[in-house]
């Protein structure tokens, strides 16, 4: 693969929302392959709400391994053991079972960097093969995310147990496109035949602007820059170097955050900036 294609390439995510909006012309020029305008509609996207688990956009290693194809995966990895969409959806959203016990849901829109070979009871991750043999760039403009403000009571002065929250757009300063660390898992129905490519996007510990914004887990998609991109997705990679590479922290000093509109996802142009009154500002880093 040459280097010049990824730095060609650049589309929008929140932890869980996604937009990937990308004009004709750009597209075009992404593959340089005429046949790329009947696809084009996948990557005119706004916003991606992970939840409604749809096709996103992706940049995935050939099987030649020297060049890479954008792709649609379904956004939210899915491990092979699950028999169908039946046990798919009670993976998601939980269930209860015959004797009225309540197993709890699984969100897989997001794998944690620090996770992906060992989960936080210290097994095997369902995430570990897919980051050895399966790692992708999702595309990004910007993402979305939440920051919970505690207003004060009148009365006491003490802060309410209820948060107010208000949605922001992160992007980057000086790029209109940027990769996000995926990986990604090909998942069949075992009654329908059915195949499908499913995604998750890797997150580490928020920088000193996301530790403000998604106050209240401080966490953040893993951004890469060209060089981790092209080594996260060709690199012949120890786990230990996979690991280091999905705990990036992009420098918060390159990025910005503006508020938008709580109606966001019902909005034509989701990431206008909207203000509002007496929300505390963010503190930037110089």
């Amino acid at each position: 693969m040459e280097r010049e294609l990824l730095n060609i390439l650049k589309n929008s995510v929140m932890c869980y929302y996604n937009g990937q909006k990308v004009s004709r012309a750009e597209f075009i020029k992404l593959l340089q392959l005429e046949k790329a305008v009947k696809n084009y509609d996948f990557l005119n996207r706004a916003v991606h709400n992970g939840f409604a688990y749809s096709p996103i956009a992706v940049l995935k290693r050939n099987a030649a391994e020297t060049n890479f194809d954008i792709v649609q995966m379904e956004w939210g990895f899915l491990p092979t053991y699950l028999k169908n969409r039946e046990k798919v959806a009670q993976f998601r959203n939980g269930y209860k079972d015959e004797s009225g016990k309540w197993h709890i849901g699984y969100t897989t829109l997001n794998a944690k960097a620090e996770n992906l070979f060992l989960n936080e009871k210290g097994n095997a991750s369902i995430y570990a093969d897919a980051a050895r043999k399966r790692r992708c760039l999702v595309l990004s403009t910007g993402f979305y995310e939440w920051r919970h403000v505690f207003p004060l009571n009148k009365k006491t002065g003490q802060p309410l147990k209820t948060a107010i929250k208000y949605p922001y757009y992160i992007s980057l300063k000086e790029e209109e496109y940027f990769y996000m660390a995926g990986i990604w898992q090909e998942w069949t129905d075992k009654d329908t035949g059915e195949t499908v490519e499913t995604v998750a996007v890797t997150t580490a510990d928020a920088n000193s602007l996301m530790q403000q914004v998604h106050n209240s887990k401080k966490r953040m998609p893993t951004i890469l820059s060209d060089d981790l991109a092209y080594e996260w997705m060709f690199g012949d990679l120890s786990d230990d170097r996979i690991t280091e590479i999905a705990l990036t922290q992009y420098p918060a000093k390159k990025m910005d955050a503006c508020t938008i509109a709580k109606e966001f996802l019902a909005t034509l142009e989701p990431s206008t900036p909207f203000s509002y009154e007496d929300l505390p500002a963010l503190e930037y880093a110089i």
